[in-house]
């Protein structure tokens, strides 16, 4: 397999810590920033608006984003920041708003700052956003040319997000390590990149099955603990880096793709990404013949609350037209299930979606984590 890979490690900054926003004019002072676009939601700008300073030097121009990730937003965005002649682009949100700000950023030429509002996924670090369609069917990704500029977080105004994005930033993160693995095993002589990359993807699994728990009951009660920041930053950070310096071979495979195929049943429009993404992980390892690993996470994804069956999805077993369109999205030619080898085909997806629901589960609850 080729290792010609682009790496892209980081944003230029990062800080992590309470009252980082509280210090936006002199971070953006070297610059000589004064004019700022700022893309918001309506819940976020609420959650954010009280961390920034109340007086500052800064023009903050706000602007509410229309709802999903669309490229026709993106161009809006971009339309407005010059219109507007902003120095920059500074998005305060969840992964969507977040991936609109990159590409607008992109489109427009300018610098993006990212202030996440949720510990959901690791879109404030990559250099990539991921689209849908105005009805909420994911489209594509697209990979930047660059980093963006500053990523401030505010551990904080992220234990204020409700605990299900948590929930799901943990499960999004935990593929990191059975995609990036199912990649970057099968690579002979990995270059020192790759090989970040890979113990990158461990450490997201190790951190994420030793503190996962404790920081949803910190978050439940909201307290601001190491277990906490560890969880937040192994999201936004070790996240960040597989893909980072793995390029293609630490961004997504299998459980990608299936949350990718399950975007076209609109029963699971509701559900977050990182929701459907741990679903996938365990359809993944099915087609991977490795349903001793799916037993020893199924007591994890049980404490977890998270997903593992087609009921928890919304869906069914004897629905079986809904589950075959799934599949055959999940094994488009251009998805990332390929990227696997293997030669997977719709069948093998749906296959594996009812192998999964056959699982002993009661075995399942016994077995514990190493």
């Amino acid at each position: 397999m080729s290792q010609q890979i682009i790496v892209r490690g980081a944003p230029a900054l990062y800080r992590c810590e309470s009252g980082i926003l509280q210090k936006l004019d002199a971070l953006l002072a070297p610059y000589a920033i004064k004019r700022v676009l700022v893309v918001h939601g309506q819940r976020s700008l609420q959650a954010a608006e009280g961390f920034f300073a109340k007086e500052t030097t800064l023009t903050l121009i706000h602007f509410l984003y229309r709802g999903e990730c669309t490229l026709e937003e993106a161009s809006r965005i971009a339309k407005t920041a010059q219109e507007e002649q902003a120095d920059v682009i500074l998005g305060v949100g969840g992964g969507k708003v977040l991936d609109l700000v990159k590409a607008a950023g992109n489109e427009a030429n300018l610098e993006t700052i990212l202030v996440p509002t949720l510990a959901s996924n690791c879109a404030a670090w990559t250099p990539l956003s991921v689209f849908y369609d105005e009805h909420g069917t994911f489209t594509h990704y697209h990979v930047f040319p660059k980093s963006t500029l500053m990523v401030l977080v505010e551990p904080e105004l992220l234990l204020q997000a409700p605990v299900e994005y948590l929930r799901a930033g943990i499960a999004d993160t935990l593929a990191k390590w059975y995609e990036g693995d199912a990649l970057i095993r099968k690579v002979v002589n990995p270059s020192l990149a790759i090989q970040i990359a890979h113990h990158s993807a461990k450490l997201c699994e190790s951190v994420l099955l030793k503190y996962g728990e404790e920081s949803i009951l910190d978050a439940r009660n909201g307290q601001l603990t190491d277990a906490f920041i560890q969880v937040a930053e192994t999201i936004f950070m070790a996240g960040g880096m597989v893909g980072g310096f793995g390029d293609q071979l630490g961004r997504i495979a299998g459980a990608h793709s299936v949350h990718n195929g399950l975007t076209v049943a609109e029963a699971t429009h509701s559900l977050l990404h990182g929701d459907k993404v741990a679903y996938g992980i365990l359809v993944q390892l099915v087609l991977e013949k490795n349903v001793q690993e799916v037993k020893r996470l199924l007591p994890y994804y049980q404490k977890m609350e998270l997903p593992y069956c087609l009921q928890d999805l919304g869906l069914s077993g004897e629905d079986r037209e809904t589950l075959q369109k799934i599949a055959m999205a999940t094994t488009h030619p251009n998805e990332s299930i390929h990227l696997m080898g293997g030669g997977f085909t719709a069948e093998n997806v749906y296959e594996a979606m009812l192998e999964l629901e056959n699982v002993d589960r009661e075995k399942a609850v016994s077995a514990t984590l190493n």
